[in-house]
C-alpha cells in the first residue's frame, strides 16, 4: 500500500504549532513577545561522542569537568582518538551551546568561546545548534534562569544518576523577544553582572586575605608561639609538649540508632563548611532512617568528615546538638581528659592537617581517608593547662575572623540579586522593551522557515 503524501504545512499552520497555548504559558511577558518551546529554536540538539580521554588522540574531547564558572577551561581539555569521519559530526563550533545530560551536574552549561581547532564533546553533554536568529548569549542566559532550572527539575528522571534527555529540553517552553530586544536585554544583564562582579571579587579578597591570616595564627599557635609568654610566666618549656597519635587521646566512638518517631541527623549536607559549625540537622521519620544513621554525638565532640577532607566539613556538637545522630561518613573526635576538645577542633579546621590527611585519599568518585589514616596521625600536644590558654587566645583572636564571615552572607545576597536579575530579564521586566518594535511572531516564522 502506498505511503500517504505528507502534507506540507503552511508558515502560518507551523507558527501556530509552535506558539504556547495561553494555559501553558508560566507568565505574561510583553505583547510584541511570544511563547514557544526551545525545541523551535534549534536545528539540532545532539548527544555527545562516546568515547574515552587520552594523553594523546586526534582530537581534544570537552567533559563537563572541564566546564567550569561558565566557561571551558581549554588548557585542561584531554585527547582523544575516535574515526576521522566523525569529528565533523561531533566538531564544537563557536558559540555551540553544551548541556551536561546526566549526573549530579545535570543541566550546567556553557556557551564554547574561543574554540581550539578539533574538539569535540563528550557522550554525557548535549549540543544545541540554536537558529542563526536567535542570541545566543540570550538563550545561554535563559539556561541560568529559575525558569529554566524549574523545567528542568521537572523533566529529569528522578533516579540515583539524573537524566534529562534532548526531547525534554526541545518542550521547554521560552519567552522569545525580538531580535534587537534580545539583544538589549544581553547588554543589560552583562552591565549589572559586571557590578554584581566587581562587589564579589573584592569580597573574595577580603575573605581570602583573612583566611590567610587565620592560619597564620593557627601556626603560631600549633609550634607554641602564641603561648611563649605562658610559659615563661609558668616556668614551662616546650620540651612539655608530647608528640603523639591522635588516637590514644580519643576515647572510641558509639553507636547509635534512632528511636521514637523522629529523629535529628547531622550528615555532610547539614555542615556549613565555610564556618565549621551544623547549620541545620535534618528531621528524618526513623522509619526512614539512612542506613548511615548510627553516630552518637555529645557536647564538645567533634565530627570530621571522612570523605573529601579537603572540603573542611567540621564541626563541633554544642549542647543544642547532643540528642543527634551523625552519619557514618564522619569520624566522632571523643576526647580523653588530656585533650581539649577545642584545641582540637582548631587543629582540624588548621591547613597543615587537612593538607597532610589528604595524602591518604582513595577513591575516584567520592575520595576519603580510612579512620586508621586519622587515629595515626602525630600531633604536637601541650599540657591540658596550655591547650585551654592556647584555646582562651584563639576564640580571642578569631572572633573578628568570625564577624568578618558575615561578608560571606552578602556573596549570597549577589547571587540572589543575579536569579532577581534574570528573572526579570525573562518578563520583560528590564526595561528594555520596545513595544512599538515589530512582534517576535515574526522573528519566530523567520526561524521556523530555516527548519
Amino acid at each position: 500500500m502506498a505511503k500517504k503524501k505528507q502534507i506540507e504545512l503552511t508558515i502560518e499552520e507551523k507558527l501556530q504549532n509552535a506558539l504556547v497555548p495561553k494555559e501553558e504559558q508560566p507568565y505574561k511577558i510583553p505583547s510584541n513577545w511570544c511563547w514557544t518551546r526551545w525545541g523551535n529554536l534549534s536545528n539540532n540538539i545532539q548527544y555527545g561522542v562516546n568515547t574515552p580521554a587520552t594523553s594523546e588522540g586526534n582530537a581534544r574531547l570537552v567533559r563537563i569537568s572541564d566546564i567550569q564558572e561558565n566557561k571551558i577551561i581549554w588548557d585542561k581539555v584531554p585527547y582523544c582518538n575516535i574515526d576521522d569521519k566523525l569529528v565533523e559530526q561531533y566538531l564544537i563550533k563557536e558559540n555551540d551551546i553544551l548541556f551536561a545530560r546526566t549526573g549530579g551536574t545535570v543541566g550546567k552549561s556553557v556557551m564554547a568561546i574561543d574554540v581550539i581547532s578539533n574538539a569535540v564533546f563528550a557522550g554525557y553533554l548535549i549540543r544545541s545548534n540554536y537558529s542563526k536568529k536567535l542570541n545566543g548569549k540570550y538563550l545561554k542566559y535563559f539556561m541560568e534562569s529559575e525558569l529554566y532550572w524549574t523545567q528542568l527539575k521537572i523533566g529529569t528522571t528522578a533516579t540515583a544518576q539524573p537524566n534529562c534527555n534532548g526531547k525534554t529540553l526541545g518542550k521547554m517552553v521560552f519567552p522569545l523577544p525580538p531580535l534587537n530586544e534580545q539583544q538589549r536585554i544581553v547588554n543589560r544583564i552583562e552591565s549589572l553582572f559586571a557590578k554584581l562582579d566587581r562587589a564579589k571579587e573584592l569580597i573574595e579578597n577580603t575573605l581570602a586575605q583573612f583566611e590567610q591570616n587565620k592560619m597564620a595564627i593557627l601556626h603560631k599557635a600549633f609550634i607554641g608561639e602564641l603561648t611563649a609568654k605562658w610559659r615563661k610566666e609558668n616556668n614551662i618549656d616546650l620540651s612539655s609538649w608530647e608528640k603523639i597519635k591522635l588516637g590514644k587521646v580519643l576515647l572510641p566512638m558509639q553507636t547509635k540508632k534512632p528511636t521514637g518517631q523522629f529523629f535529628r541527623y547531622i550528615d555532610i549536607d547539614a555542615i556549613d563548611n565555610k564556618r565549621q559549625i551544623v547549620k541545620a540537622p535534618k528531621l528524618i521519620l526513623t522509619e526512614k532512617a539512612p542506613s548511615r544513621a548510627s553516630r552518637g554525638v555529645e557536647t564538645g565532640n567533634i565530627l570530621f568528615s571522612m570523605v573529601r577532607p579537603y572540603l573542611k566539613n567540621i564541626a563541633q556538637i554544642d549542647s543544642d546538638l547532643s540528642d543527634c545522630i551523625a552519619s557514618t561518613g564522619f569520624y566522632v573526635c571523643r576526647c580523653k581528659p588530656e585533650l581539649n576538645s577545642r584545641f582540637l577542633y582548631y587543629l582540624f579546621i588548621f591547613d597543615k592537617t587537612i593538607d597532610y590527611l589528604m595524602q591518604f585519599m582513595k577513591g575516584d568518585n567520592s575520595p576519603s581517608i580510612r579512620k586508621d589514616d586519622l587515629l595515626n596521625m602525630k600531633i604536637d600536644l601541650p599540657t591540658i593547662e596550655e591547650q585551654q590558654e592556647i584555646v582562651n587566645i584563639l576564640d580571642n583572636l578569631l572572633a573578628k575572623y568570625n564577624k568578618i564571615k558575615n561578608l560571606e552572607q552578602q556573596l549570597e545576597k549577589i547571587e540572589l540579586l543575579k536569579k532577581a536579575i534574570l528573572a526579570k530579564a525573562f518578563r520583560g521586566e528590564l526595561g528594555t522593551n520596545n513595544p512599538d518594535e515589530e512582534s517576535a511572531e515574526n522573528l519566530l516564522k523567520e526561524i521556523l522557515a530555516e527548519k
